[in-house]
């Protein structure tokens, strides 16, 4: 019976360094390959059968292009997380061939955590939901420079509100010393028009994007949430995909890097700031929905619209997290905790909702 090879790939985007790991024997470095479909079949079929081939790469910029191609050919692969690879404190040289190996020797050895790889369809609206997020903070820097720009010329705005159509019209009342500084106010303001343009384009994809996609009653379903928006309920789930492949919400707000840091040894115990491990886009619309959160329990006409196709469940997991949530912002204020740290708290509880309400939608979806 033919032995399991443990191939080790360190995926660059010209070339593949191949190490593989066979029986007990010692790691052998194979070569280098051009990263190409063609060299990859090629691979597999000098190595022998594709059920005898176990393959193994870093998570990376590269995307899962050769995870999917491998799994066409019937080859198994697994797209290992970087952050959890087992590393030497000593080891201080790398290389190609060194990292190569050293996945092939970790993918024998059972050492390797995958990451969870989402199919064609998952990955096309996780890119949406990112090119909505570069063009909402291109938005906001050019709303920096404009207000940098007027704020160097002693131009103060004294409406309620900037960026709105009062705003704008005092633009055009301004009165600037020399003709080119009304060039560069009109540019910085085209910029912004520009900007916001490019944000509204894609919200509108995203939202006709869901019509489609396989999670969207669970979108639909997380927006009965206090401040969860489309935008937020939509990276949520495309980057994590369903929360319910988690068994417990607490894997998940590890996953996420919302729970503290901790080191403890001997008698000494200390935790420390949240870990930030995991996925940065969720986080980051996890801290923004759980501010909506510093108000007292209500639901607004605007979360009873959202929230009218939901069942009696999911209505009551969402008005149950809000009495718990501005409850839990309400008392960690008064004890005197930092605003900030406050919302982080709330927003490690939050998660856990979404995953309640993701398990109750989930089956009917």
């Amino acid at each position: 019976m033919p032995s399991m090879k443990y191939v080790g790939l360190d995926v660059h985007k010209d070339s593949i360094a191949v190490a593989i790991a066979e029986g007990s024997a010692e790691v052998r470095f194979y070569g280098e390959i051009p990263a190409t479909g063609e060299a990859l079949r090629n691979l597999v079929r000098r190595l022998g059968s594709p059920k005898t081939l176990r393959f193994a790469y870093e998570a990376g910029p590269c995307g899962y292009g050769v995870y999917r191609m491998l799994g066409n050919l019937g080859a198994h692969c697994v797209v290992a997380a970087p952050s959890l690879i087992p590393r030497r404190p000593g080891d201080r040289v790398k290389t190609d061939r060194r990292d190569a190996c050293g996945l092939a020797r970790l993918h024998r050895a059972g050492e390797l955590t995958a990451v969870w790889v989402p199919d064609e369809g998952h990955e096309a609206m996780r890119d949406l939901t990112r090119a909505r997020e570069d063009a909402k903070l291109a938005e906001t820097r050019a709303r920096q420079r404009l207000g940098s720009f007027l704020l160097r010329h002693g131009c103060r705005f004294t409406g309620r509100t900037r960026w709105s159509a009062a705003y704008f019209a005092w633009l055009t009342t301004l009165r600037l010393p020399h003709p080119m500084q009304h060039v560069a106010l009109e540019e910085y303001r085209q910029a912004v028009d520009e900007a916001t343009a490019r944000v509204l384009r894609l919200t509108g994809q995203l939202e006709a994007a869901l019509s489609t996609w396989g999670l969207a009653p669970q979108v639909q379903a997380l927006q009965s949430l206090r401040g969860v928006s489309l935008v937020a309920a939509s990276t949520v789930l495309a980057e994590i995909g369903s929360l319910t492949r988690f068994d417990h919400p607490k894997e998940l707000m590890a996953f996420i890097g919302v729970v503290p840091s901790e080191d403890t040894t001997g008698d000494r115990v200390r935790r420390g700031p949240i870990t930030k491990t995991g996925n940065g886009h969720v986080r980051r619309v996890l801290i923004e929905a759980s501010w909506a959160y510093r108000h007292p329990p209500r639901r607004s006409y605007a979360l009873r619209r959202r929230e009218q196709t939901q069942s009696a469940q999911v209505k009551a997991i969402a008005w149950r997290a809000q009495l718990r949530l501005c409850g839990r912002y309400q008392r960690l204020v008064a004890r005197g905790k930092v605003k900030q740290q406050v919302v982080t708290a709330v927003a490690r509880e939050l998660i856990a909702f979404m995953w309640e309400i993701d398990r109750a939608v989930a089956p009917a979806a």
